[in-house]
């Protein structure tokens, strides 16, 4: 996870709601910040772009029977001026480490015959084209798809994994990229609710698919998004 915005407020309500937390991150100050707030919080301290030592982090802590995969970046950027390194330092957060950090919750969830909920962060953008979005877009599409075939694979062990869609979420960055409304009413008139998302709206969605109340729900790629893509 990321702790600012979206991530962070997920832990911190896992938290309330009496789950043991563990809280992963590449930034000590921000997993120091959050464990001062909750000190029940556990945090690991790790580069998920690198597959070998995610693989040691995680193998050192208990049984993990929830997962949130929400660490993630982006920029926007012409498909002319992309570079081998943009491509590979998206796909490597948001799509690979996704899938290196399920396999590893998945091989214990199995080991034990246990139970499981996973929820994947994406994105409106793996289900509408964004201008300038393009490697961003494709990352988050293969978090979709990835989504899928794993619900198919872990149904029968009653391991469920879902993802959320969000459109622009109003956390601090997003206050600070959309705050001209220049720039946000032309987003704004494809949304239907005519507004842009809050941090909330994101979290209680997680929560609920996390949950016991969402033990029917698998393989859904759900778009909190205010009607953005029905039009």
């Amino acid at each position: 996870m990321i702790f600012t915005g979206i991530g962070r407020e997920i832990v911190l309500q896992l938290a309330k709601c009496g789950a043991l937390v563990v809280a992963i991150g590449r930034t000590q100050s921000q997993l120091q910040t959050l464990k001062q707030e909750n000190p029940l919080i556990e945090t690991i301290c790790v580069d998920l772009s690198d597959w070998n030592a995610t693989n040691l982090a995680l193998t050192k802590i208990g049984p993990i029977d929830l997962l949130v995969n929400n660490a993630g970046l982006g920029w926007l950027k012409p498909i002319t001026e992309i570079t081998e390194e943009d491509v590979d330092n998206v796909l490597a957060i948001n799509t690979k480490a996704l899938i290196n950090v399920t396999r590893i919750v998945v091989k214990d969830l199995l080991a034990r015959k246990a139970p499981g909920s996973i929820v994947n962060l994406s994105s409106q953008a793996s289900l509408a084209g964004l201008l300038h979005h393009t490697v961003y877009c494709a990352s988050k599409g293969a978090v979709d798809a990835f989504t899928r075939a794993a619900a198919l694979e872990l149904g029968p062990h009653n391991i469920r994994v879902n993802c959320v869609n969000p459109t622009v979420i109003m956390t601090d960055m997003g206050r600070l990229g959309w705050s001209d409304p220049k720039v946000a009413q032309p987003m704004l008139q494809k949304i239907p609710l005519r507004r842009f998302g809050e941090v909330r709206d994101v979290v209680d969605v997680v929560l609920f698919l996390l949950s016991d109340k969402a033990t029917m729900i698998t393989g859904t790629c759900l778009p909190i998004d205010g009607g953005f893509v029905a039009c």
